[in-house]
């Protein structure tokens, strides 16, 4: 090449060539400063600056007017895979095209979310796509390829998974760790992200806040060991914001700063994402790290060249031959109708029965009116990660737009009050000025830095007031809307405005709660929450307003405790009172003003005044995403809030036509509902066309064909613990749990009937799979989707496996009469186990049956075919005895670990109590006569030999100096021939390994 146009410049040659020439050309410090998320130039050789990470989980976010297509639970609901790729390539076409007039704009893209929604309470299920490993696997790889582009060199965008690993909960989400067992590490977790890695599409990952066997995400031993031996590929691992520091703040993990981020770089994170754009931080600890031998150069280096890779890839060196670089498709009308079939293929009918006649209740037929109600009736609500869309259809606007604005009519169902003072005055929100908008849209890198209104007057008081709109969201967590439509929010000077669109940003400032004036002063939520806890609106009937009870305390002005109730703000933590200078929020209870509910009108009276003048009535209830269940925040309860149940019940007790549509980020348990009402419907938030596809399906213009990408339970009861992440021995998912659900994972009606016939599964050996063939046929007289599930089980397995797995799935169109021949291929690895006494997979010799049908539960065909694998051997101890985490069954233990670097140990999750370890069928041959322990900590591990409780040995550990400084402690003991061995661990034990010798 010629001095002015270096090899890195000349895309004819490799890319691994180029970069290798373009880092020997940077200086070390240059090298160290490529590793915070935001880069900055070097002017000398032409690059430019770069930044890691732009969402793009469902549509550009956080950088203005984007097309923003449904919730990715919503995609999930889809099942289908062509669909979801066609998104990502939506999605990464507009985030090209808005790089154009933006270069803040970024292409390294972090999305999607394959995190298995393994609880549904967890908060962030919005974001995931299933609770199964093989759908979420299908539905990640679709969307990165579509991400990533077809171009065989350049990438259209370059998409990171989130959130390597195990992670689903929210509730002390950096600091807890979840115990994996090696089964479900392998079986569950690491499965939903291997496919797209596999498939050549994705960039890298991101580490979650966690922990995970005791040892934080972002120095978790398999990004090496698992994540990078699936792909030849260089993959760049990009920190999640602030945790870097976590490592040695919250965690405590690491008494310095230094130490953290040089055991993060070693772990193989290559871009750290802490201090905003204030790249000195974390840079400067780098240095230091490397300045004290920490880290060498080679860890710089590597980490660098993974970057610089990524930017090769997206063209950045190759203006003239980036097929990519001039793109400009935004907001097209193609993007348009993608976002509105999105939006279909999403509803999932749950419930389709008649009403009074003998046909279902939908599709709607004839001219009568209709009644569109609920609190989310008239909404179309956006997440945190949603874009800011240019286009936006609620459910009333779809049903004007669909039937004619005659035949709707509308109630939202919110309580309208009035706020009065202990004297009297009522609060008073001021008529907006013209020209004023409300806060919501603005483009940001961080949105969470938007600060809310401070140009707006304050609230006041006086005798009249205004009538406010009263949402009890759940959980005694209430939002308040002033007229005109502005909801009452507090801005950094603690005056209380009517100055939000909606709810949202990081710290939700539009969220209240009331208190009894008598309750403790620990009573009601920390400051900087967003709403979970107890503590509800007096005109649920007591005190504390509980989700039981009457409306009396809505009548009259009536308060609560001893002469009225506190108004606490949730986003501060402190209390409303009235001041001079307007009404304000104050820090502490004893400010407090004292306030009574004036009810002016109850919703659910609203509600059943349009239900019984409308021929059937649309109750479209569900969550605010920004409230009970995001990002932070975990839900406490399955419950639909009691406020949306009333207006449910009060519109059916006035007119039996009435259809329950849930829209929300996650399941309900609405057992009432699905046994009382004809037909219910759930779609996630469907983006923008969200209303326009839920008023066509209702009308029959597309047959719903959704299917549930996770069980819904019945009630909390059947919920596993949010903290427990042992799906195998917890019996948790569809996969294990023998729980009768409310609605089963896949489950989906059509407005037909679809037969299945001549199934058959044929084992090919040479091609390591099995060979599915099905007829599947449309049976009824209405043309639709159909999702053909098909699942596997062992019959007689040696282990516990799943009651049945998806193991492939198509989403096809057929039309009356129709029948679609489909084939499917299951690789025997789909069949497999991690046979945890060898350390591998293994496929059991043994009849497996195939079931294929439309959902989870509805097996329509079966099949049983013999395969001839592994038979089920004894645990070979005398090779390299035991690992303690590998065990079979447990009760009461942790993993934990071992090391900071790599390696697992098994604790007692209480020290006080004892925890439990059986190994099954340990083949210890002709004898053993001696064991060695190798522990941490201070304790007594006990061994059990056979079915009974025959004491072998007992070993006494410790104290160990620290609970990484491992002892091996050798005891006599004498074990023979296959039999089972069982361990009890007391005290603050760390056992790592059980060795046998003699």
């Amino acid at each position: 090449m010629t001095a002015d146009r270096p090899p890195f410049r000349d895309p004819a040659l490799p890319v691994g060539e180029r970069v290798a020439d373009l880092l020997g050309r940077l200086a070390p410090g240059e090298r160290l400063a490529l590793l915070h998320q935001f880069a900055p130039a070097v002017e000398r050789l032409g690059l430019a600056a770069f930044r890691t990470g732009q969402e793009a989980l469902h549509g550009v976010a956080w950088m203005g007017p984007a097309t923003v297509f449904p919730q990715a639970v919503g995609l999930g609901a889809s099942w289908h895979p062509e669909l979801v790729r066609r998104v990502g390539e939506a999605v990464s076409r507009e985030a090209r095209a808005m790089r154009a007039g933006d270069d803040r704009v970024g292409l390294n893209v972090w999305a999607p979310t394959v995190n298995l929604l393994r609880n549904p309470l967890w908060g962030r299920g919005e974001e995931g796509y299933a609770e199964d490993p093989e759908l979420t696997s299908a539905l990640a790889t679709a969307f990165t390829r579509g991400l990533r582009g077809d171009h065989p060199a350049y990438w259209r965008t370059a998409p990171v998974l989130k959130h390597w690993l195990a992670h689903n909960n929210e509730t002390a989400r950096d600091t807890s760790s979840a115990s994996v067992r090696p089964r479900v590490l392998h079986e569950y977790d690491l499965r939903a992200f291997r496919g797209a890695v596999e498939a050549g599409a994705v960039a890298g990952v991101m580490p979650a806040y966690n922990l995970v066997n005791g040892r934080p995400n972002h120095l978790s031993p398999y990004l090496e060991s698992e994540l990078r031996a699936w792909t030849d590929r260089e993959l760049l691992v990009c920190s999640d914001a602030g945790a870097p520091s976590n490592l040695a703040d919250s965690q405590a993990y690491f008494e310095s700063h230094e130490e953290a981020v040089a055991a993060a770089l070693r772990a193989g994170v290559d871009s750290f994402t802490d201090h905003g754009t204030d790249a000195s931080v974390i840079v400067g600890r780098l240095a230091r790290a490397l300045e004290h031998g920490l880290i060498g150069q080679e860890d710089v280096d590597r980490a660098a060249r993974r970057q610089l890779t990524v930017r090769f890839l997206l063209g950045e060196f190759d203006p003239e031959t980036d097929p990519y670089a001039h793109e400009t498709a935004h907001d097209t009308p193609a993007h348009r109708e993608l976002a509105r079939e999105a939006a279909e293929a999403a509803l999932v009918l749950l419930r389709n029965e008649p009403a009074g006649g003998e046909a279902p209740l939908l599709p709607l037929e004839g001219d009568g009116r209709i009644a569109v109600v609920g609190l989310l009736a008239d909404a179309a609500k956006l997440d945190w990660y949603s874009g800011s869309p240019l286009h936006r259809s609620s459910p009333l606007d779809g049903f004007r737009e669909r039937f004619g604005a005659d035949r709707v009519d509308f109630a939202e169902g919110v309580d309208r009050i009035r706020l009065r003072t202990a004297d009297g005055l009522a609060l008073r929100a001021p008529e907006p000025a013209g020209g004023e908008t409300p806060r919501g849209g603005e483009a940001a890198l961080d949105p969470a830095l938007v600060a809310g209104r401070t140009d707006l007057p304050p609230l006041t008081a006086d005798a009249e007031g205004s009538v406010l709109d009263l949402v009890d969201w759940g959980d005694g967590v209430i939002t308040l809307r002033a007229p005109g439509g502005r909801y009452l929010s507090v801005a950094e000077d603690g005056l209380v405005r009517a100055s939000a669109d909606e709810p949202g940003g990081w710290v939700v400032q539009e969220t209240f709660r009331f208190e009894p004036r008598d309750a403790g002063a620990g009573a009601g939520h920390d400051a900087g929450g967003h709403g979970a806890g107890r503590g509800g609106p007096p005109h649920e009937g007591s005190c504390g307003g509980g989700p039981e009870g009457d409306h009396d305390a809505r009548e009259g002005g009536q308060g609560g405790g001893h002469g009225g109730f506190l108004l606490r703000h949730l986003g501060t933590g402190g209390y409303v009172s009235v001041a001079a200078e307007g009404v304000k929020v104050a820090a502490g209870r004893e400010s407090a003003g004292i306030f009574a509910v004036e009810t002016v009108e109850r919703g659910e009276d609203a509600v059943a005044r349009a239900a019984a003048g409308a021929g059937t009535v649309i109750v479209v209830a569900g969550n605010d995403p920004h409230v009970n269940g995001r990002e932070t925040e975990d839900r406490t309860t399955l419950d639909l809030p009691p406020h949306q149940d009333r207006l449910w019940r009060a519109a059916h007790a006035a007119n039996p036509r009435t259809v329950l549509v849930l829209t929300s980020s996650y399941p309900y348990a609405v057992p009432d509902a699905a046994a009382t009402l004809p037909a219910l419907l759930w779609t996630a938030h469907g983006g923008q066309a969200a209303g326009t596809a839920l008023a066509r399906a209702v009308a029959g213009d597309v047959s719903p064909a959704g299917r549930l990408p996770q069980t819904w339970y019945a009630s909390d009861a059947d919920v596993p613990d949010l903290f427990d992440y042992d799906v195998i021995g917890g019996r948790q998912t569809y996969l294990y749990s023998d729980r009768t659900p409310l609605f089963p994972f896949g489950h989906g009606l059509t407005y037909t009937s679809f037969g299945y016939e001549g199934l058959t599964a044929t084992a090919d050996e040479e091609r390591a799979e099995v060979r599915i063939s099905c007829d599947v046929t449309n049976t009824g007289a209405v043309a639709s989707d159909e999702v053909v599930q098909v699942y596997a089980r062992a019959v007689a397995p040696s282990v516990p496996r799943p009651h049945r797995a998806l193991v492939a799935h198509a989403r096809v169109r057929l039309e009356p009469g129709a029948t679609a021949a489909l084939s499917f291929a299951v690789p025997l690895s789909a069949l497999a186990y991690w046979d945890v006494a060898r350390g591998r997979w293994t496929v059991e010799t043994g009849a497996y049956e195939f079931l294929a049908g439309p959902s989870s539960a509805d097996a329509r065909r079966t099949v049983r075919i013999e395969l001839a694998g592994e038979t089920p051997a004894p645990r070979p101890v005398l090779e390299a005895g035991l690992e303690a985490a590998d065990y079979d069954e447990q009760t009461a233990t942790v993993i934990v670990d071992r090391s900071r670097a790599a390696g697992d140990a098994v604790a007692p999750a209480d020290p006080e109590a004892p925890g439990t370890l059986l190994y099954r069928a340990c083949d210890f041959g002709d004898g053993v006569t001696e064991l060695a322990v190798t522990a941490a900590g201070a304790g007594e591990v006990t061994f059990f030999a056979g079915a009974g409780r025959r004491e072998a040995a007992r070993v006494a550990v410790g104290p160990t100096a620290g609970p990484y400084d491992l002892t091996t402690v050798h005891v006599p003991c004498r074990l023979g021939e296959v039999t089972d061995l069982r361990l009890e661990l007391r005290g603050p034990v760390r056992l790592a390994h059980v060795g046998f010798s003699g």
